[in-house]
């Protein structure tokens, strides 16, 4: 299985948010984790940063923040031109999936923990 460096945007260390569990089941996947969040953290062994700040061979971003606080993470975004975006349930965006289409990034709306359970990710 391919290993792809995937960007958590919207991490929690809260165990009962999916962006905890994500960042827990893509790990033990073996995929690297990237994850940006509210606070500096840690969720397993993964540090949550507060603002992106690994750019490079970034494969897939999936999505835990709702469409109003995306939008100051579009540039940054975009801009490491991932493979493709996840938008998770209730993340769904329009305006960002359209903006990610014109640049040849695959916007996906489906469920990053359904994926990996069903070895679609």
């Amino acid at each position: 299985m391919e290993k792809k460096k995937t960007l958590v945007l919207g991490a929690s260390d809260n165990p009962a948010r999916y962006s905890f569990m994500a960042i827990d089941r893509l790990r033990a996947h073996g995929h690297s984790v990237v994850a940006v969040g509210r606070k500096q953290t840690v969720v397993k062994d993964v540090m949550v940063e507060i603002e992106i700040k690994t750019t490079d061979d970034i494969d897939t971003v999936t999505l835990y923040l709702n469409p109003d606080h995306q939008q100051s993470y579009y540039d940054e975004i975009l801009s490491l031109q991932p493979r493709r975006i996840i938008f998770n349930p209730g993340t769904e965006n329009p305006e960002l999936q359209k903006l990610a289409e014109s640049k040849g990034i695959e916007a996906v709306e489906a469920c990053t923990l359904v994926m990996l359970a069903t070895n679609q990710y």
